[in-house]
């Protein structure tokens, strides 16, 4: 079969490797209709995930069709339509009962680390994916929801819902600033809705993608480059604060805006992947009495996101701007790596003759 694989830095291909065989009774083989890139794609080229291994096929998002399961497997049959996952779960560890699925104990790719596609075993940017533990970590799709649709739901929507929303605690009523509108911004400010926040500022410097934030529900959009943006977004506040600040970037730049907009007793729930360190000056901040958090989706919110997708409450559709076959993955890949220019949200590939 053909896999996008990583090179080392710098390095990817669409090359030819062995079809993915089942190994373990709990195991599944899906043929990838759709799939998609993420920016953590991007973070793994730069050279900045120095686990994955040259070699590796890259990807954890994507929508296919089972061909095979192990004798193990119980609640799938081939010729199912399902989710893939991003994160494993075995089901029975500590963690998967606690619905940690991040942390998953089972020993597939490495035990406590749930994001395995892409990152320690091959992943979905192929035409086959072997996936470990299927009865857990795919999700049967329902009719009337679109691949487009679907494949948001392997990491964007779950991740911003869990480590934006439900993690920076959004309630009815609140004010909550999203640092960042790419697709997981974006992704953050559809899914603030769900919990009843009364005014959702958007923050970037992409005068675009303000523009598609407003689509996605925001209420506000402020850009960080205005020399008044500060006093912009307290405007849309009593003052003191946002009650929530989510930040969706991952640089210290970001994760600072979030901590300066929050108001005493607020919220800052990082959701960015960070490469560097950041400054936290808790000799200012401890005052403020402050919860930040941070974390890797767990996924346990995935069916009832589907739900809420399949009744279009989340207009999941949206984040689909580019459309390439898969075969052109390497193209899609300079779209989407470009997306000041190309106004790219999330990018999807489709096997060939998938409609």
């Amino acid at each position: 079969m053909k896999a996008l694989v990583y090179g080392g830095p710098g390095q990817k291909s669409w090359t030819d490797v062995p079809d993915p065989l089942i190994i373990h009774p709990t195991d599944a083989i899906v043929r990838i209709d759709t799939t998609t890139i993420c920016g953590t794609d991007l973070h793994i080229l730069k050279g900045d995930v120095p686990a994955v291994q040259e070699g590796r096929v890259l990807g954890h998002e994507g929508v296919g069709t089972v061909t095979e399961v192990g004798s193990s497997v119980t609640g799938l049959n081939t010729g199912d339509r399902v989710i893939i996952s991003c994160i494993k779960s075995c089901g029975h560890c500590g963690n998967c009962k606690k619905g940690l699925y991040s942390h998953c104990a089972g020993e597939e790719g490495q035990s406590g680390t749930g994001w395995i596609f892409g990152h320690l075993i091959d992943g979905t940017q192929a035409d086959y994916v072997r996936v470990p533990y299927a009865d857990n970590s795919l999700y049967k799709l329902p009719q009337g929801v679109t691949d487009d649709q679907a494949v948001m739901l392997s990491d964007i929507l779950p991740t911003a819902f869990e480590i934006g929303v439900q993690a920076g605690h959004v309630k009815p009523g609140d004010v909550v600033a999203v640092v960042g509108a790419g697709p997981i911004g974006l992704a953050a400010i559809a899914t603030s809705n769900l919990y009843g926040a009364a005014t959702i500022i958007a923050i970037d410097p992409n005068e675009g993608r303000l523009a598609r934030a407003r689509e996605f529900g925001a209420t506000e959009v402020v850009n960080p480059d205005d020399p008044g943006w500060i006093s912009d977004v307290m405007s849309h506040t009593d003052g003191a604060g946002v009650d929530v600040a989510i930040e969706a970037v991952g640089i210290p730049d970001t994760f600072d805006m979030a901590l300066r907009l929050v108001r005493p007793g607020g919220n800052v729930a990082n959701i960015g992947v960070h490469g560097r360190s950041v400054e936290l000056r808790l000799q200012d901040l401890w005052i403020r009495n402050l919860n930040i958090s941070m974390g890797l989706v767990n996924t346990n919110t995935t069916p009832m996101l589907l739900q809420l997708v399949a009744q279009h409450k989340i207009p999941a559709e949206k984040f689909a701007t580019h459309h390439f076959p898969l075969a052109q993955i390497i193209d899609a890949y300079d779209t989407f790596s470009r997306a000041a220019e190309t106004h790219a949200l999330k990018v999807i590939l489709n096997r060939e003759s998938h409609h």
